[in-house]
């Protein structure tokens, strides 16, 4: 086996572990620092240097022992620019620092000789589509020190890590078929969009935390907000972000083109994901009672004497609660229900007013609807008491 090493920052060394560790013929990764100007860094020193002008800090980076027999430094190269966006000095999206610049430490002049052509054609190809200068630093590499152990491998370790999106989206030009893609340089077209009012989830191939997201809350969306999937790191076509993206996967809410809010990252909390979107969708009543457990006042909720056969469902989620014939005269000023949609509904303790009630909530987004009694008719026995603002009536076709 010939094996040969290469050093490369990349922002973040979680997403470049991950991105790099994943081409054929890469033999082992590993996280550390590297480029600095004083011995024995840590995660700590490395952050107290950002603020000490007579150090030259070290940076992030992954230090990479492939196969030279099975892949290519030119494949290394070009996954290594593919993967990040080498324009933005020192930072990588939100990650701002010169712990975070783009750099690649070579161990033999072959590899430097290399470096510098893939910069200069990856240049030509970024130039194209209107990015910058590359700020790449290329130098030998002097000492690589191991980053702590629970650095290594951190996104395979950590549930709440993110996957680092990074790339432009700008292909290398003839990289080879095994390079990783993690981004498409095709945005989505608008006219296909909402333009009123859309919801992007901004994802990347192999994430781990998006196949989640997705099992967990888009399989089954019946949100009333449109919702459209992409891998292009670019917003849709003559519509706006306010800021880069650099996680995935990243939910971002458009309005008229223009970027109003995103949620970034994902690590299995769906609850926490729809009180984010239940911000934007709902009104202040709405929300007064659904994320502060408040009450309408009697007689005066919109659907309290809504008879049309149909679907209660949860406004933020779409989720069905209540069906109409279930919907029945309790006198009490509130919509009441004697029994709700199997596994619809979660229950919890509520001694708020000084007596034992029972809350209910909607077992999707989590709001708060209301309180059950046990005064209902049958066949149940049970009154469900909800709030009109914590419902959305839809008719039945």
């Amino acid at each position: 086996m010939n094996e040969e090493t290469i050093v490369l920052g990349m922002g973040c060394f979680w997403g470049a572990q991950k991105h790099m560790s994943a081409i054929p013929g890469v033999i082992n990764t590993q996280t550390g620092y590297a480029g600095g100007n004083f011995a024995n860094p840590s995660y700590k020193t490395v952050l107290a240097a950002e603020h000490n002008s007579q150090i030259h800090n070290h940076a992030e980076v992954v230090k990479i022992i492939f196969n030279s027999n099975t892949t290519t430094i030119e494949t290394i190269l070009a996954a290594f620019w593919q993967n990040h966006d080498p324009t933005q000095g020192n930072r990588q999206g939100n990650d701002i620092g010169t712990n975070y610049r783009s750099a690649i430490y070579y161990t033999n002049e072959i590899q430097r000789n290399i470096a510098e052509q893939t910069r200069n054609t990856y240049q030509t190809a970024l130039n194209k589509h209107g990015y910058g200068t590359i700020t790449t630093e290329i130098a030998p590499l002097q000492t690589f020190y191991p980053a702590e152990d629970y650095h290594q491998n951190y996104l395979q370790k950590n549930p709440n890590g993110y996957c680092g999106l990074g790339g432009t989206g700008v292909a290398f030009p003839n990289a080879h078929s095994t390079t990783p893609k993690s981004t498409s340089n095709n945005p989505l077209n608008s006219d296909k969009l909402n333009f009123n009012r859309q919801l992007i989830m901004f994802e990347i191939t192999d994430c781990t935390f998006c196949k989640q997201f997705k099992q967990d809350i888009l399989q089954n969306w019946q949100s009333t907000i449109p919702i459209a999937q992409t891998l292009s790191n670019q917003p849709p076509i003559n519509w706006t972000l306010s800021t880069p993206i650099f996680a995935s996967p990243t939910l971002v809410l458009f309005k008229e083109g223009q970027e109003i809010d995103r949620y970034t990252g994902y690590d299995g909390n769906q609850q926490r994901f729809w009180t984010w979107l239940g911000q934007h969708l709902l009104t202040a009543e709405q929300r007064r009672i659904a994320y502060a457990a408040g009450t309408e006042p009697p007689f005066t909720g919109s659907l309290l004497d809504q008879k049309q056969p149909g679907l209660y469902v949860d406004p933020v989620s779409g989720a069905p609660l209540f069906k109409s014939e279930t919907k029945f005269n309790s006198g009490t000023g509130w919509p009441s229900f004697f029994d709700p949609i199997p596994n619809a509904l979660i229950f919890h303790q509520d001694n708020s007013l000084g007596i034992k009630r029972i809350e209910v909530r909607s077992a999707s987004s989590g709001i708060h609807l209301g309180h059950v009694f046990d005064d209902g008719p049958p066949p149940t026995g049970k009154r469900y008491c909800i709030n009109s603002a914590a419902l959305k009536f839809i008719p039945n076709p």
